[in-house]
């Protein structure tokens, strides 16, 4: 009886040392599960601790799913974000953001001009734009289609990209290469830049008629004194060329071949005469007249009636 009496309290005793020893290796496992959760949800670490290593079982289900560290403390169909706290994943390894955001750099130059626009700064760039022959028209002030390939022109001889809208840098570059444009250059007097006048200009009073430029300049002893544009006879009637004097004027005509009107009409050679024409206003260049060289701007014109002679000169040419 002693002897089994001694073998129960050895038994006992055994028992009670496997208790501890459980008791401990549960302690150690509950540690190791919230070492992993912390380095889990904060730290992003990939592993437990040494300790945790010791039980398997528990460092790997703290380590492999993410819901873990919620199982312990909440019920089981609770879902991974209902502690308010994001996966894991997303704290070690941030969604991108997309290309072309501030992180990427500088943002995109904004546009400062575009197809549509109608101010100020429109008509300086295109003054701009004419100074350096890309832009081959006085400016009006709104940005169209001709505008747009004017500016695309302009990028691509500097190496930017032919957007044919002005940013900030194509605007840059463009005030570097020009220079501020006059009053005349941003309203100018003609639609067309007036043509170098011939030799025979440069002298007295003259009636300076470019063919190339389609321009008449009003000069007194080589200084332009007004300018118009001008529009000439078809290849069937063609304007002749040639030095000339202004034989006799009218301020009212009728032309008694064509029958049609002739206002401010100032011969020069034969029945050719400069006058304003109702039709070259109304169609621009579509159209030609029968030799005569037509003036479409009226009041311009009715203000050089007056000034002109007969007897001054007139100079057609190319």
């Amino acid at each position: 009886m002693k002897r089994s009496s001694t073998v129960a309290r050895g038994g006992v005793v055994r028992g009670g040392a496997v208790r501890r020893v459980v008791l401990a290796a549960v302690s150690v496992a509950l540690v190791a599960g919230c070492t992993a959760q912390a380095a889990g949800t904060g730290s992003g670490a990939a592993g437990p601790s040494g300790s945790a290593s010791a039980q398997p079982s528990a460092s790997a289900s703290a380590s492999t799913s993410p819901s873990a560290s919620e199982s312990a403390s909440a019920s089981p169909d609770a879902s991974p974000t209902d502690d308010g706290k994001a996966p894991s994943s997303s704290a070690t390894f941030p969604t991108p953001e997309p290309s072309g955001s501030a992180s990427d750099g500088a943002p995109a130059s904004p546009v400062l001009m575009k197809d549509g626009d109608e101010n100020e700064q429109v008509r300086e760039l295109q003054a701009r734009l004419r100074q350096l022959k890309h832009f081959d028209r006085a400016p009006t002030g709104f940005y169209g289609s001709m505008t747009a390939r004017s500016v695309k022109s302009f990028q691509k001889k500097q190496g930017l990209t032919g957007t044919g809208s002005v940013d900030e840098t194509t605007w840059q570059r463009l005030l570097g290469a020009s220079r501020k444009p006059t009053a005349d250059e941003l309203k100018p007097s003609t639609t067309n830049a007036l043509d170098t006048p011939a030799p025979a200009c440069m002298t007295g009073r003259v009636l300076c008629i470019s063919k190339e430029s389609r321009t008449l300049a009003w000069m007194i002893d080589g200084k332009v004194v007004s300018s118009m544009d001008v529009r000439f006879g078809s290849e069937n009637t063609p304007t002749r060329e040639g030095t000339f004097s202004v034989g006799w004027k009218a301020r009212e005509w009728t032309s008694t071949i064509y029958h049609t009107p002739m206002p401010y009409a100032m011969f020069f050679s034969g029945g050719q005469a400069v006058h304003y024409s109702s039709d070259f206003a109304a169609r621009g260049y579509a159209g030609a007249s029968h030799g005569c060289v037509n003036v479409r701007d009226r009041a311009k014109l009715a203000v050089l009636f007056d000034q002109v002679k007969v007897g001054d000169k007139v100079v057609v040419h190319w």
